[in-house]
């Protein structure tokens, strides 16, 4: 099993509209061979921005790779074009030992 982790921090002013853009955008993505499901998490924050984690679950690091080459670059594009002045992100993969 791989994880997937996405961070996101927004700010808060764009955070309730990012958040509609964002539950389809998941749903989006667990319609991607390999993928399983989603958790969405609240993150603690010491600053105005808002903070996310979404972590996704893989069959196995082929279905990730086929979602990097194939999916990612313009799912990413579409954030980034909507929201991109009010967000950053980090990305890691985990494997289940």
């Amino acid at each position: 099993m791989i994880v997937y982790e996405v961070n996101l921090q927004i700010d808060s002013i764009a955070a309730d509209e990012y958040a509609e853009w964002l539950g389809p955008h998941i749903e989006q993505i667990l319609d991607i061979e390999g993928f399983h499901n989603a958790e969405w998490f609240v993150c603690d924050s010491e600053d105005d921005k808002v903070n996310w984690s979404i972590r996704y679950h893989l069959d196995n690091r082929e279905s990730l790779e086929n979602y990097q080459q194939n999916h990612a670059p313009a799912l990413i594009k579409e954030g980034i074009d909507k929201f991109g002045k009010y967000l950053t992100s980090n990305r890691r993969v985990m494997c289940l030992r």
